[in-house]
């Protein structure tokens, strides 16, 4: 399945807000922050990935539907990928 690229900008713009997260992690691990701080901004990177690829997964189910109908849906394919975010 193909993603329309224009459907998937808001996906890009968390995607990019996370990479800044996650580089934020890393200075506050080299300036030697403290653990608590750094788990935590550590987590809301997690949890961002987590919704972007639920957003993608969920955009791309949308887009199987609306093109092919629900008989051509490879519900097995679309587990896989919910299951491999949990």
């Amino acid at each position: 399945m193909q993603l329309e690229p224009e459907s998937m900008a808001p996906v890009i713009n968390r995607i990019k807000r996370a990479q800044g997260q996650l580089a934020g992690v890393l200075r506050m691990l080299e300036e030697g922050r403290d653990c608590e701080d750094v788990v935590t901004q550590l987590a809301a990177v997690s949890k961002a990935l987590d919704r972007a690829g639920f957003a993608i997964v969920a955009t791309g189910l949308q887009q199987c539907i609306a093109a092919d109908g629900v008989e051509s849906l490879d519900v097995k394919k679309m587990e896989k990928l919910f299951l491999s975010l949990a």
